[in-house]
């Protein structure tokens, strides 16, 4: 009874250890970790931004090499902290980035606009004309009463 009991509390014991040694390592990255992150890379990040102009904060092309290099810089910090990448402190980051540089962008990346005149005119200007040209033959056709059966 006792050799059966004993792998189950070694791996009980076991399992609590990894949990325990998980739960400093992370505990460890907080404060510091934020400020590191804050400091070195949200500075550049806003330096590049700023020298975008605000209209092309929304387009992919033009934001893709600072948002590359910021998320490069918070995962080589962590790395040299010794911290998971990512985790709670890198989401919490990048959400808020998100809410200030990106809230007003597409889910595509790109600004929406309506299309040019020639493109859209068509697309207005036919049903327009197929539901006169039906209810005119609707008219015409009930004026008309011979050979209907």
């Amino acid at each position: 009874m006792a050799s059966e009991t004993t792998p189950v509390l070694s791996k009980q014991v076991l399992l609590w250890l990894v949990v325990a040694c998980q739960s400093v390592s992370v505990m460890a990255c907080g404060g510091t970790y934020e400020y590191a992150i804050e400091e070195f890379c949200l500075g550049k990040f806003r330096l590049d931004m700023e020298e975008l102009d605000q209209h092309h904060w929304c387009s992919w092309e033009d934001t893709v090499e600072p948002y590359g290099e910021l998320t490069n810089c918070t995962y080589l910090i962590a790395l040299k902290m010794d911290c998971f990448w990512p985790n709670r402190q890198v989401d919490e980051f990048f959400i808020r980035i998100h809410k200030h540089y990106f809230h007003d962008c597409s889910l595509s990346g790109r600004q929406l606009r309506d299309p040019p005149n020639r493109i859209l005119g068509p697309f207005i200007v036919v049903p327009i004309l197929v539901t006169l040209l039906m209810t005119a033959l609707v008219v015409w056709r009930s004026k008309r009463s011979e050979g209907i059966v």
